[in-house]
């Protein structure tokens, strides 16, 4: 029996993204193999993409995707003699009474487990960051390679050879598909947080093109990191960082103007804000200090909270977020946190003393090829009304980024100081 997409209440397309990471967590949980097992849940996907629309979603779409995966699959095998040895293999391995492939409409208890276990897989410490984000992306995400080329602005070869060597290395690594013991699980979730962070952050400031923002990165980030919030609610870093994200994500809509030039904070109209967005990672927020250690992605989530909540940059507690980066620096130093921290130090005591502050940071080499150190010193340099040294500082940082917008930005900051 099947049913109109329309009564699911999703599009197609989410129905899809949302029900990928179960479909691909059930096959590898069978199969212990995490390539084959990726390979034949796209072509599942593949396949309900194409029919769906026409003959309506099944009643279980989850089980009809487990089993169009099962069966291709099963045909992979069989089509040569290497994939009869894995056949074989994968038989030895599995229980008898598993060795059945389910009906459509069956639907077992672990899929939440599954996603977990996928997230790790995917985040593991064998991959590189990029191929951590790309496979996460294609695994956990459902994007498909072309989409996630797109994303990050290179051509889909490129990125289908990133996503087959991520894999390669988690076979090489003999990573399992499991969740990590006791033991590991801190790191592990670190692991998994710093690559949701990344993908967030790159859609949230894009580094390179034409866009200010990639929002279908950002909105992919938030979803994963919802999912794994619900599959890890106890975590106070993970609630942390979704409302990061969430506080973040607010101020959205006011980063552009209409010339489609980027807005500094400071510049913003608050009144394009979303305050749903803004309610929610601060009721989030609130709910989790105190439960537990405080760790960077709720610090830095009481920052964006203390920036949201002020009508405007006069009524902003710049002491209180000064504050916070003094715990910040504490609890995770870093040459971005420091370069924030002169910005508020600024904003206390004075640009000078903000500029003595980002100092410390020009022998730094983590900051050499970064434009944010520049960037921030013509803005503080600028406030101290030294126009010629704000002009050279914008210029240079201006050469330093590969972000369209922000080149033009930069650009032009330094022409409105020569007018």
């Amino acid at each position: 029996m099947t049913r109109p997409a329309a009564a699911t209440g999703h599009g197609f397309e989410e129905l899809l993204r949302e029900l990928a990471p179960q479909v691909l967590g059930a096959v590898c949980r069978r199969y212990a193999d995490f390539a084959a097992a990726e390979d034949a849940v796209q072509e599942a996907l593949l396949a309900a993409a194409v029919q769906w629309p026409a003959s309506g979603v099944p009643e279980s779409p989850r089980g009809w995707l487990i089993q169009v995966a099962f069966r291709r699959l099963t045909d992979q095998t069989r089509s040569d003699q290497a994939r009869r040895r894995r056949e074989e293999l994968v038989t030895t391995r599995t229980p008898v009474d598993q060795q059945v492939t389910p009906p459509a409409d069956h639907d077992d208890q672990a899929s939440g487990d599954d996603s977990l276990s996928l997230l790790f897989l995917c985040c593991h410490p064998a991959l590189s960051p990029p191929g951590a984000i790309a496979l996460t992306l294609r695994a956990v995400g459902g994007l498909t390679t072309a989409e996630i080329a797109r994303a990050f602005l290179i051509p889909e070869p490129t990125m289908a050879q990133r996503i087959t060597r991520a894999k390669q290395r988690i076979k090489a690594a003999g990573a399992r598909f499991a969740p990590p013991d006791a033991e590991q699980w801190p790191a592990r979730l670190r692991e998994v947080q710093h690559v949701l962070y990344l993908i967030f952050n790159e859609g949230y400031a894009a580094t390179a093109g034409e866009a200010v923002q990639r929002t279908d990165l950002t909105a992919e980030a938030i979803r994963l990191t919802r999912l794994l919030h619900r599959l890890a609610p106890t975590e106070p870093e993970v609630a942390g960082l979704l409302a990061l994200m969430l506080l973040t994500d607010a101020r959205r809509a006011a980063r552009t103007g209409p010339d489609r030039l980027l807005v500094p904070l400071t510049e913003q109209r608050r009144d394009r804000w979303d305050n749903d967005l803004i309610a929610e990672g601060t009721a989030l927020l609130t709910r989790t200090l105190g439960t537990g250690p405080v760790g960077p992605y709720q610090l830095q989530a009481a920052i964006a909270a203390v920036h949201d909540e002020a009508e405007s940059v006069e009524t902003t507690d710049w002491r209180q977020i000064l504050a916070l980066y003094e715990v910040l620096e504490r609890v995770a130093p870093g040459p971005v946190v420091t370069l924030n921290r002169a910005v508020a130090v600024a904003m206390v005591h004075g640009p000078r003393a903000g500029l003595a502050l980002l100092g410390t940071l020009d022998a730094d080499a983590r900051m050499t090829h970064s434009h944010r150190l520049a960037a921030a010193r013509g803005h503080l340099l600028e406030q101290a009304g030294e126009i010629e040294a704000a002009q050279a500082a914008y210029r240079s940082a201006a050469t330093m980024t590969a972000s369209r917008p922000e080149q033009r930005y930069l650009t032009m900051r330094a022409a409105r100081l020569g007018d």
